[in-house]
């Protein structure tokens, strides 16, 4: 029986197509850009992204072209990526970021006339759906995280059409896995259960602040340290995986770890509780969506179709940065935020720059990601802080202010 099977298994009967389990949803997108693509070609992607996905498709060999994106979801805008650039391409890459899909059937369409995979990044979208059909459901190949739900700590899936490519992916990552540590097992298994007994102790505060006095954060900023020496030394060995980990292992070292029984065994009762966690998240969202903070993405998506099961809801606030600190001191801990931009992160000598970065830089500048599950407490601490919502310059250039500010304001009664 292959690697994972129960759990894949699982996750064909939610989606409806065949699925790799992996350790983590960054092996699975390195197995998919390695089964697409060739090396040295080019692939669409926004730069409003985790800057790990960027070290995963550098590893595969492929050089990253930053798309234009939306200013209300940070996704790729399709109408504004040049013809040249469609016509240079080799793979498009979603990103559906915090939830919010991607402008995928237009993607694929473009894919499917252009001859190239369309491969999807679904870690944030597990219960989004377009037109009532599954994000991962779209492209060529596309790749979920069940680290980001259910408190689960590891986990993730390739789902792609038939069986035969199935299994050609299995062998792959079996080639790829690192031997099972019992120790590392122990520490998947106790991590969520360490997470639940800080919130509910309410020990956010002291335990965050004690890690960051001791060194103990692996980004000092929002994006790692990029040490370009080292990673111009890696490109020589691309496509290889052992050659980004250093970078690609960052915030999960068991990226590619062989989990044992204790683990998958875990990961089969979190996923049993995925439906309840996704109606919890509706539920957060409907809430969040409702304040004045809302992206107006986040607004038109709920309004027409009904609270999406987001991963985080995406608002938009002034001075995000020093907001991000003092909401710590309320026992809330913002991540998953993408600024700067890729393009401006890692500079031409490792990406494609966006030829129009000025929505990018705004949306990653404003964006504070909130977590549904949280609402509650996130809209309290944003009225009580009497936070004020940004809004886009009407004619901005990137380092154009913001228009000027709107009284403070809480969430409607």
């Amino acid at each position: 029986m292959p690697y994972g099977s129960r759990l894949a298994a699982m996750m064909t009967r939610r989606i409806g197509r065949e699925c790799v389990y992996t350790p983590s949803a960054r092996l699975a997108l390195y197995l998919a850009l390695r089964r697409w693509c060739r090396p040295g070609g080019r692939v669409l992607m926004s730069p409003v992204n985790d800057d790990v996905i960027l070290f995963v498709v550098l590893a595969a060999g492929l050089r990253p072209v930053q798309a234009p994106v939306s200013r209300w979801d940070g996704n790729i805008d399709p109408d504004a990526v040049p013809e040249s650039t469609w016509r240079g391409i080799d793979a498009v890459l979603t990103t559906n970021l915090y939830g919010l899909p991607d402008r995928v059937v237009e993607l694929r369409r473009r894919c499917e006339a252009l001859g190239i995979p369309l491969i999807e990044d679904a870690a944030h979208a597990i219960g989004t759906h377009v037109d009532g059909q599954p994000v991962g459901t779209f492209g060529t190949a596309a790749a979920f995280s069940l680290s980001k739900h259910v408190a689960a700590t590891a986990g993730g899936f390739l789902a792609v059409d038939d069986v035969r490519t199935r299994r050609e992916l299995e062998r792959l990552r079996d080639d790829l896995l690192t031997p099972r540590r019992l120790r590392a097992d122990l520490t998947v298994t106790l991590r969520p259960l360490a997470r639940s007994a800080v919130r509910s102790l309410h020990l956010v505060r002291p335990v965050w602040r004690t890690m960051q006095r001791l060194g103990l954060m692996e980004r000092d900023e929002f994006r790692m340290a990029l040490h370009a020496p080292r990673l111009t030394a890696s490109a020589r060995r691309a496509p290889s995986l052992a050659a980004y980990e250093p970078w690609v292992r960052v915030d999960l070292h068991g990226f590619r770890h062989r989990h044992g029984a204790l683990v998958r065994g875990q990961l089969q009762l979190r996923m049993a509780l995925l439906d309840g966690d996704l109606a919890r998240r509706r539920d957060g969202v409907s809430r969040l969506a409702g304040t004045t903070w809302a992206s107006p993405a986040l607004r038109e998506r709920t309004a027409h179709d009904g609270p999406p099961a987001l991963f985080r809801a995406p608002l938009l606030v002034h001075d995000r940065d020093a907001l991000v600190d003092r909401l710590v001191d309320r026992g809330v801990v913002t991540g998953y935020i993408y600024d700067p931009p890729l393009d401006d992160y890692a500079g031409a000598e490792f990406v494609e720059p966006s030829p129009d970065p000025t929505a990018a830089r705004w949306f990653a500048r404003h964006v504070l990601p909130a977590d549904p599950l949280l609402a509650r407490g996130i809209d309290a601490c944003l009225t009580r802080e009497q936070v004020t919502p940004a809004h886009p310059p009407l004619s901005a250039t990137a380092g154009e202010p913001d228009p000027a500010a709107t009284p403070p304001a809480g969430s409607p009664a």
